[in-house]
């Protein structure tokens, strides 16, 4: 286990994904272990170019939560091979994310049917350092209530989380500018009209579920 993680961290974690996610979504969590790379599957394994063991690790942790996630929808066994943009490759009618931190993995999965797509990431709950914030946020970005110390961290998974939700069905690469935030409303627009919503969590950690209904 990695030294700063704290087991009840997962806990918590667990209980606030699960109580701001959107119906139908179902989320999980798992600090990184040492010998997380065991929970890839042979194929899984063979199709992550990245040979750096935080990484691997990282991969698998997510990995063994989206494992238990699809099992619980009827995928049980699936191999989430990595696509050539990064993303994995969801079962026929799922859609899904992964994410991760030094410390922390995440993962949502839900059925198209009701969500057309997904995205998530997960962040440390500390202030975004400004030269950061400079690169993510754009005058068209509104925090509103958001924690004013979070404000910026919260903006960053934002945006990454929309553009995990936007990417599969634009195929449009967005930097953080093609991306305008209301965390207030709990929506984001893409430069190319794609309007997605969002919701969010920041205790113990950052995450945001960024999501496209059907």
């Amino acid at each position: 286990m990695t030294p700063s993680a704290d087991p009840s961290e997962e806990i918590a974690l667990a209980r606030a994904m699960a109580a701001m996610a959107p119906a139908g979504v179902r989320t999980g969590c798992r600090i990184i272990r040492d010998g997380d790379e065991v929970h890839l599957l042979p194929a899984e394994a063979g199709s992550i170019p990245a040979r750096q063991p935080a990484m691997r690790r990282a991969s698998g942790a997510a990995r063994w939560i989206a494992h238990r996630l699809l099992a619980d929808v009827g995928f049980d066994g699936f191999a989430l091979l990595r696509t050539p943009s990064g993303a994995p490759a969801w079962p026929e009618g799922i859609t899904g994310s992964l994410a991760h931190d030094d410390d922390m993995a995440v993962a949502a999965v839900a059925p198209v049917a009701g969500i057309g797509s997904l995205g998530i990431d997960v962040e440390p709950a500390l202030p975004l350092p400004d030269d950061i914030f400079s690169l993510v946020a754009i005058p068209a970005d509104r925090m509103g209530a958001a924690d004013r110390q979070l404000a910026g961290r919260i903006l960053f998974a934002a945006k990454e989380a929309v553009y995990k939700a936007a990417y599969p069905l634009d195929r449009e690469v967005l930097g953080y500018e093609d991306i305008a935030v209301d965390l207030e409303t709990g929506h984001a627009t893409t430069s190319i009209g794609r309007k997605v919503s969002i919701a969010y969590c920041i205790a113990p950690r950052v995450v945001v579920v960024a999501f496209i209904a059907k």
